[in-house]
């Protein structure tokens, strides 16, 4: 079972109303899939949509495959366990997203589109001129291993959502929403993954907009707010949790990190892989920048009003609000909305949970199937033969995934849905990051350089969490920093290293030098 303690959504159990919106907006996502299946020809329609997305398909589908269920839970159990302080990831998510759009996205699109690549094995191995295929079998078996952690924490939060919702057993909830994600994914591919994206990116901005705004009113006013959470705990209203101590500044640079993982991450720039052109970048970063104002801010202000709404001061926050706060959302909307409305704010929890795993599920079959199965051992493979074995691969990397989320469960009641999906994003983030920034604005980056980079972060944020963090004298420092800084250092590191005592840099050099000059120019 999940560790957060059922909660109904009303108190007369499940309504016929909250179950009907539910099954409506779950048919509406097959629905899509049916569609989209029907322009779905080869493995370019497949994993990259054919290269043919605007910039609002492409804004919102990177911005709701980037959230995850940790915004509508943990970014919210966050808000109502620590305050203000948790606004330090809204602040490094705004900041990444904007330089990802702002400072990576034109030249990555110029060159993905040079070397007509359709993945980032694709990418990695035409800008490093890699005829050994290592770096794309490194990079494809990376993919594979932290994806399928990523994937089974979503898979747990559904659980969750549909445990504190509707009060259904987690493994039933669980099973349901892997079962309708996995559907309209192996029919539809990228292109309904994006299409849905749009509409559950659009329920997850409007209703974390509306929830705050609904809270404080019931509350008495931002004054209100402030005082009672003051009451409860002055802390809560301090970006410093009251004083700046090591720990506190450790804290808020940890949460500020969270926003490197928009510098690279595979599953946000395969997005900019299949924009229809550069030109809809620039209005894209608007789009995508607003977005996470709006829905990172609105999941703080939600948790920070909910506990003011539901709490007082000495109640304990785990019986009220569930473990970490994680409960927060769903037993304010049912304290605040009508049941038809609990059944809207289900599908925007389900949302913020099925536009990242559909997202991952194509991410990872695309490993297996074009960059490694294709392209390393049957180069003779035509692209149209891919996707039958691309919608096997999803449904067996799917399985896997969900057996791995029922056995945290049982093995680990006491996580909180926060924990699970950072550790996935950190690994994906602190392996690709580095790489995909130093190869965009590097000439001298080497693929030796990258192997070590990508290598040394994939080792690095395992380390941390389960080594490290069992010392007593790294615990102090990277309980409150968490895995991803020094991750994402240390692999940064190990990319220039070896990159510079790489004999062979000066060839490559001479060789990537005029593409990367003309994919960074105006």
């Amino acid at each position: 079972m999940s560790g957060a303690a059922p909660v109904a959504a009303g108190s007369g159990g499940v309504s016929w109303v909250e179950l009907t919106v539910v099954i409506a907006y779950m048919a509406g996502l097959l629905l899509l899939g049916v569609v989209a299946s029907r322009r779905v020809k080869d493995a370019r329609d497949y994993f990259a949509a054919n290269k043919q997305l605007g910039f609002w398909a492409t804004a919102f589908s990177a911005r709701a495959t980037g959230e995850s269920a940790w915004l509508l839970l943990g970014l919210t159990g966050m808000g109502a366990a620590v305050g203000l302080h948790a606004m330090w990831a809204v602040v490094g998510e705004a900041l990444g997203v904007w330089l990802a759009w702002a400072w990576l996205a034109k030249p990555f699109k110029r060159l993905t589109d040079r070397y007509d690549a359709i993945t980032i094995p694709d990418y990695l191995e035409a800008r490093f001129r890699d005829g050994s295929q290592r770096l794309r079998l490194v990079a494809a078996a990376v993919l594979v291993v932290f994806i399928t952690i990523y994937v089974s924490a979503q898979i747990d939060a559904t659980g969750t959502a549909f445990e504190s919702f509707l009060g259904w057993r987690y493994e039933v909830g669980a099973v349901v929403g892997f079962v309708v994600v996995l559907v309209y994914v192996t029919t539809g591919g990228f292109l309904a993954v994006a299409w849905s994206d749009v509409v559950q990116g659009a329920l997850m901005v409007t209703g974390l907009v509306v929830l705050p705004i609904v809270g404080v009113v019931a509350v008495g006013g931002p004054g209100v707010v402030a005082a009672k959470l003051t009451a409860i705990d002055p802390a809560l209203v301090s970006l410093g949790k009251g004083g700046w101590t090591t720990e506190v500044v450790l804290s808020a640079i940890g949460l500020s990190m969270i926003g490197a993982g928009f510098l690279g991450s595979p599953q946000i720039f395969v997005r900019f892989i299949a924009i229809r052109s550069e030109s809809e970048l620039r209005p894209g970063l608007r789009v995508a920048v607003l977005w996470t104002l709006l829905a990172d801010g609105g999941a703080v202000l939600t948790g920070m009003i909910g506990r003011a709404l539901l709490t007082g001061a000495g109640d304990d926050i785990a019986a009220t609000l569930g473990n970490g706060g994680q409960d927060v959302l769903p037993v304010m909307v049912a304290a605040l909305f009508p049941a038809i409305i609990v059944g809207l704010y289900i599908a925007i929890v389900l949302s913020a949970i099925m536009s990242t795993v559909d997202s991952l599920l194509v991410l990872a079959a695309s490993a297996v199937a074009r960059d490694v199965w294709q392209q390393v051992r049957h180069p003779e493979l035509p692209d149209a033969a891919l996707t039958g074995l691309s919608r096997k691969l999803t449904v067996a990397l799917a399985a896997f995934a969900l057996a791995i989320s029922l056995t945290v469960a049982a093995l680990v009641p006491g996580r909180t849905v926060f924990w699970f999906v950072i550790f996935g994003w950190s690994g994906i983030a602190a392996t690709f990051c580095p790489t995909m920034i130093l190869s965009l604005v590097w000439k001298g980056f080497t693929a030796r350089g990258a192997m070590a980079a990508m290598l040394v972060g994939f080792a690095t944020v395992p380390l941390c969490r389960f080594v490290l963090l069992e010392v007593e004298a790294f615990a102090a420092v990277l309980e409150p920093l968490s895995e991803l800084p020094p991750a994402f250092v240390l692999s940064m590191l190990a990319g220039v290293v070896v990159s510079r005592l790489d004999p062979g840099r000066a060839a490559l050099q001479e060789a990537v030098g005029a593409e990367l000059d003309a994919a960074r120019g105006a």
